[in-house]
């Protein structure tokens, strides 16, 4: 029986404020907590709160048989708490449903994996932790920052006791398999979920392009793609940032009506069925291993590491903000600790990205600042000053 299986990434991360020369050494409040407020709730109106009702509407309606996956990021449930708590209350209210899994991440939504192991692994036992204590679930399954991933990546949160990881099903690395079987990470059991990312991208970046010659995309349309593999693949991987639905594909596109009745369609043909990536990996055994000889994320074109340090600007930011790990550890305060970690969220380094055409318009887009330089120029204007606060004596306070 064929299957299809929904995630969706939650995340908002700590814009930084615009942070001048002047600044430093007086002003120790990196953060813009006006934009913050105000993007968190503009998204939760559009999105978080109108996709959860859907959501849930499909689950009853459905008797469970629809069910989804969630990342949700630690950094993104500090600000739901701190400016819309009734975003959180709806994640609860589809957790306790039983048919929503929530899977692991990062808490800050960082490349630790790339640059420090250790930081890495606390930051996904702070993640762990928070989805335990406000969703009553411990993940079996985890899911990368950006979903980065290599060998090493596998292997790493492979020994950290996870049954499986999302991965993106770049074509190099697929070869001739296809991304609708499960893998396994290379010398190890932990199993590789890899988003099928034409279809995928066919919702969350396709959907209202009125250029694309498969517009307008109906649900009648997609089911009947997705029923096309039928013989060919055990499980439809569809993974995409939340926001799709009514942020990045506004209300008006109908995107809430696509939603609302794919599930139905789905299930019209009866070999098929939706389930999470747990009973994905319960259900159907790994056909073998996937190896990695490059890294790879589901951003842009490239589906590379690019996005975040493809110039010279993000691998000095990237260096400088990881070169601090033990300066700040040694310090022994947690308040010094959460704000470092927060100038670890990638994002701060993919509005510094230089890139051209159709990705250009995709970083513009969520990008808080002018141009990447001046993501740059802010970012480093603060760390000149965490460097500071740092090197300052101990009694310093910094004020979050």
């Amino acid at each position: 029986m064929p299957s299809v299986c929904f995630y969706f990434e939650v995340h908002q991360p700590y814009r930084l404020k615009p942070y001048g020369a002047l600044q430093v050494g007086r002003d120790h409040a990196y953060f813009d907590e006006k934009l913050n407020a105000e993007v968190l709730r503009k998204v939760a109106n559009k999105c978080y709160l109108p996709a959860n009702e859907s959501m849930l509407r499909l689950i009853e309606r459905t008797e469970g048989r629809f069910r989804i996956s969630y990342a949700v990021t630690g950094v993104a449930i500090e600000q739901m708490k701190r400016y819309a708590p009734e975003v959180l209350d709806s994640f609860v209210r589809l957790a306790k449903t039983g048919a929503v899994e929530f899977v692991a991440e990062t808490y800050y939504h960082s490349l630790a994996a790339l640059y420090d192991k250790e930081e890495y692994r606390e930051q996904i036992d702070l993640e762990m932790k928070l989805i335990k204590s406000e969703f009553g679930q411990t993940p079996r399954v985890f899911r990368n920052t950006e979903l980065i991933y290599n060998d090493e990546i596998g292997q790493f949160i492979s020994d950290l006791g996870f049954e499986a990881m999302l991965i993106e099903g770049a074509d190099d690395i697929l070869d001739w398999r296809s991304p609708n079987f499960v893998y396994r990470v290379a010398d190890r059991e932990t199993r590789l979920l890899a988003k099928n990312y034409k279809l995928s991208d066919d919702i969350a970046f396709r959907f209202s392009n009125q250029a694309w010659g498969e517009y307008p995309l109906t649900a009648d349309k997609f089911a009947g793609w997705v029923h096309g593999h039928s013989g060919a693949g055990d499980v439809i991987n569809l993974f995409m940032d939340y926001e799709t639905f009514g942020e990045h594909q506004w209300r008006e596109t109908g995107i809430f009506e696509f939603l609302e009745h794919l599930p139905d369609l789905l299930f019209t043909h009866p070999h098929w069925d939706i389930l999470t990536p747990s009973q994905v990996i319960d259900r159907y055994p790994a056909l073998g291993e996937l190896s990695f000889h490059r890294t790879v994320s589901w951003a842009d074109e490239a589906r590379d590491i690019s996005a975040w340090r493809g110039n010279a600007m993000q691998q000095r930011a990237l260096t400088e903000i990881y070169a601090l790990g033990s300066a700040i550890k040694r310090r022994n305060n947690s308040h010094l600790l959460a704000l470092w970690r927060r100038l670890q969220t990638s994002d701060h380094f993919y509005y510094m990205a230089t890139k051209s055409a159709s990705d250009a318009e995709v970083h513009d887009y969520f990008s808080p600042y002018e141009g990447p330089y001046d993501a740059f120029i802010h970012y480093m204007n603060v760390m000149k000053d965490l460097n500071l606060s740092v090197l300052a004596p101990a009694e310093k306070r910094i004020r979050l």
